[in-house]
């Protein structure tokens, strides 16, 4: 669902920006502003969901997605499970680098939804990734390598989750972003270029969706970027990928290991035990059940433990409507400098987006 379409998203970017943060949509401003219009209808989607179909499954693939499935377990439990292709693809490319099968090894991935590390990369029990952090040229053969660069991954010891570059070089990001349109704004006028080509050419409406279709994933996170994206991880598929995987798992129960958005319970004892967390799963059709990781090194779990503050009190002030709240989380986030900022950034959010000046009190 994208609540409040894409001028919701142009907003949520554009307001982040005029502030001097970052415009992102589900980083930053712009993810919370996105969740505070986007939980309760998700919540109400829940509800019906128990009345219709109590059995179902839900796979959720709403931005922000850790948020969202948060929010909808409080109805349904664990029977939402949130989806992300970014984890996946890490540690395809990591395999890859490495010279091994993706589906032969096994990966300790660990954060949250766009916020998270891959920090082992094991074969046979034996841990692989050090030889790939210590290896420059390994590194730059692929995305995230190129993206944060030798120096910085061996200084935390982990590959990142390609999110984190907003929150390791956000200066640089803001840089790129502040020239052009926002990515809402790109996709908004494409896909309006789109519906007007095939309007004029109904014959040819599938040839021109692929056209924009593969311009906007090469375009993906052109911010951070200094070219499209290699071509193998479009082809490979991303939310759909991982999506259609979950439900074969859950469908005809064949065991499978996915990184998915699920109820934290134990796994990570230092965050609530009903937080939503981003891990490797063992999945089957009794459901998905996080496998125990390692804990979280300092630098990881403070920022892990100050987004899931913000997420949490994203969702408290969509319940309940409370403009107060909403602003306690803006202003929690590590992204937003001040908590006059964060006031600020909330009345532009409800002056200029009625989805979500229509949730506050």
């Amino acid at each position: 669902m994208r609540v409040g379409g894409l001028a919701g998203r142009a907003a949520d970017e554009r307001i982040a920006l005029d502030a001097g943060l970052l415009g992102q949509e589900t980083t930053g401003p712009g993810g919370i502003a996105y969740g505070l219009r986007t939980v309760p209808v998700a919540i109400r989607v829940a509800e019906l969901i128990v009345e219709l179909c109590p059995r179902a499954w839900v796979v959720n693939f709403t931005n922000p997605a850790g948020m969202v499935t948060e929010a909808m377990q409080r109805i349904l439990g664990d029977r939402v499970i949130g989806v992300c292709d970014s984890p996946a693809g890490l540690c395809r490319r990591a395999a890859r680098a490495l010279s091994v099968a993706p589906d032969r090894v096994a990966y300790d991935y660990v954060g949250l939804n766009h916020l998270g590390w891959l920090r082992a990369v094991r074969q046979q029990g034996r841990d692989l990734l050090p030889e790939l952090l210590a290896d420059d040229a390994a590194l730059a053969g692929f995305e995230e390598g190129r993206l944060f660069g030798a120096d910085w991954i061996r200084a935390i010891g982990a590959l990142p989750n390609e999110y984190l570059y907003y929150y390791y070089f956000t200066a640089e990001a803001i840089t790129a972003m502040a020239d052009g349109d926002t990515r809402g704004e790109f996709v908004a006028r494409q896909q309006q270029a789109f519906y007007r080509a095939a309007a004029a050419e109904p014959g040819q409406a599938l040839a021109l969706w692929e056209r924009t279709r593969a311009e906007r994933d090469a375009t993906y996170l052109a911010e951070a970027r200094d070219a499209d994206r290699d071509q193998s991880d479009v082809d490979e598929g991303g939310y759909e990928a991982v999506a259609l995987a979950l439900l074969a798992a859950l469908r005809h129960g064949a065991p499978t290991t996915l990184i998915l958005n699920v109820r934290n319970g134990s796994t990570l004892p230092t965050l609530p035990a009903d937080a939503v967390v981003e891990v490797s799963c063992a999945v089957d059709s009794a459901g998905a059940r996080p496998l125990a990781v390692a804990p979280l090194s300092t630098h990881q779990l403070g920022l892990v433990a100050a987004v899931k503050a913000v997420e949490r009190a994203t969702v408290d002030a969509a319940v309940s409507g409370s403009a107060s709240t909403a602003v306690l989380a803006l202003a929690l986030h590590p992204l937003v400098d001040s908590v006059g900022t964060a006031r600020r950034l909330l009345a532009a959010y409800r002056n200029a987006i009625p989805e979500l000046a229509a949730v506050l009190r």
